[in-house]
């Protein structure tokens, strides 16, 4: 077999062999009918014939195996960390709301008290300038 990489034509669709351009020949393969080509994506091995411009064979690629993956026992473990952290940040976020709401009050009293004591003036507009 031969592994290169399927050639398509000016549309996407897949070049088929054409008796005008001499089939398999004008491609260079003169024995054989299938080539092997490697998605570039996934990584999939696909078996294509290339008389009938279809996908006749196909192997999904190996998964990676990652190396927590076989510790099922430190599964329990992540999660319940995890579930701590998420506790632990509802806390302090919580903590700063009722902070928060407090400090807002004690501005508003703070610039309440300013402004008593200033006279209330009519803003002025633009129109009121010429």
């Amino acid at each position: 077999m031969i592994s290169l990489p399927l050639r398509t034509r000016q549309y996407g669709s897949p070049m088929a062999a054409d008796s005008r351009s001499g089939g398999d020949k004008a491609m260079g393969f003169a024995n054989d009918s299938t080539i092997e080509v490697a998605c570039p994506c996934c990584g999939a091995r696909l078996t294509v014939d290339t008389r009938l411009a279809r996908v006749i064979a196909h192997e999904a690629a190996p998964k990676a195996k990652r190396p927590e993956a076989h510790h099922l026992d430190r599964a329990g473990e992540v999660l319940q960390k995890q579930a701590e952290q998420r506790e632990a940040h509802f806390r302090t976020s919580a903590e700063e709301e009722k902070i928060k709401s407090d400090l807002l009050a004690r501005k508003f009293e703070e610039a309440l008290k300013k402004s008593r004591g200033e006279p209330i003036t009519r803003p002025q507009r633009d129109i009121d300038l010429d």
